[in-house]
């Protein structure tokens, strides 16, 4: 390719906040939950870029006609690959398209097809527009995306802070991340952290019902703690909880110690751990995927007695989407009032007032 800016590209990026900003000249846009990917054209050269500058090509063989259909034949867009079903983004569709077999992602690909969502310009033609404000490249994008037909979108975008805030509340059902917020006179600067994000975040009580041992650390550090939440079936896995201090690793081998002491005579996971971490059952917290990559994921249980307060941004499916964050110990809590109940459900809204109803 011999465009003005060449792949690899690391995309600009965002650092999160507690609020939207209310000083300055700001455009606001919602937070798509998908796949990053900076789309490159030259001609008849048409790369999906990841974040990490890998290709994307493979696993979204439907976008490649769509893209050259609606791009110009030489541009660099900055966008994000989702895909929508029922009215809600799918990030567990979109994983399941990362399979090494070919025909696995064409059958997908058929019955779960994906969008791009472009929300930045960085070239067109000859032009490297990096350099040009915000304002500027948003406004050749629309021109460039105004009759560009599904799976092709443009992003909403405001300068009232009002509707942005309006939108963090109303399309998180739709499962959208938040807000993000860019300077109307800001350059693209790749692989920075020069525009703001706003995410959603609660707070959840669950059962520590096991941990890992910190990589480099067995003995020494706890890395994770392994979250559950009760329903009408059992203890259910919901995800991790990680991110402390050295110190605080340190700490927890000593806090933990009285819990293992019998932790799999009656454990609601047992067997999993007889199971070993070498089968195939994805739900199960030392079971390998293709996404652990070879990870060592085996896991101590632990009695189901300690409750923990978490924070989260939100659920998918019934596990928490990202990594959720140590707040407290609740000794004052039983395991027993740990379950899906306590969680806040919000509705799925309007995805289609951004995905026309053609799509």
């Amino acid at each position: 390719m011999q465009l003005p800016i060449n792949p690899p590209v690391l995309p600009m990026l965002a650092k999160r906040v507690a609020g939207l900003p209310t000083e300055g000249a700001w455009s606001f846009e919602p937070k798509w939950d998908g796949f990053r990917a900076l789309v490159f054209r030259d001609g008849d050269e048409l790369l999906l870029q990841s974040r990490d500058g890998k290709s994307l090509n493979r696993y979204f063989p439907e976008l490649l006609e769509p893209l050259r259909h609606a791009l110009p034949s030489r541009a660099v867009l900055d966008g994000e690959i989702v895909i929508a079903q029922q009215g809600r983004l799918e990030f567990e569709a979109l994983q399941l398209r990362v399979h090494p077999a070919a025909s696995r992602v064409k059958l997908l690909a058929g019955q779960t097809p994906a969008s791009v969502v472009f929300f930045d310009l960085l070239a067109l033609g000859d032009r490297l527009l990096c350099v040009e404000p915000f304002a500027q490249r948003r406004e050749q994008l629309q021109a460039l995306l105004a009759h560009a037909p599904a799976p092709v979108h443009l992003t909403p975008a405001t300068r009232d802070p009002a509707l942005a805030g309006d939108w963090f509340r109303r399309f998180e059902g739709a499962g959208l991340d938040g807000v993000v917020a860019k300077l109307v006179d800001g350059q693209y600067e790749p692989n920075k952290r020069v525009m703001l994000k706003v995410k959603h975040e609660r707070d959840c009580d669950c059962v520590v019902a096991g941990f890992r041992w910190q990589k480099d650390g067995e003995a020494t550090e706890v890395g994770s703690l392994l979250l559950g939440l009760w329903n009408e079936t059992g203890l259910q896995h919901v995800g991790v909880c990680a991110s402390f201090t050295r110190e605080k690793r340190r700490e927890l081998v000593g806090l933990l110690q009285p819990y293992r002491q019998d932790a799999l005579r009656d454990h609601p996971w047992r067997h999993w751990a007889e199971q070993g971490a070498g089968t195939a059952d994805q739900r199960m917290p030392g079971g390998q995927s293709r996404w652990s990559a070879g990870k060592d994921l085996s896991w101590e249980p632990l009695r189901p007695e300690l409750v923990v307060e978490v924070a989260y941004e939100h659920m998918q499916g019934a596990r928490f989407r990202h990594l959720a964050h140590f707040r407290r110990w609740r000794p004052d809590k039983p395991p027993g009032d740990c379950t899906y109940a306590q969680l806040e459900v919000v509705p799925a809204q309007e995805l289609m007032t951004i995905f026309p109803a053609n799509h």
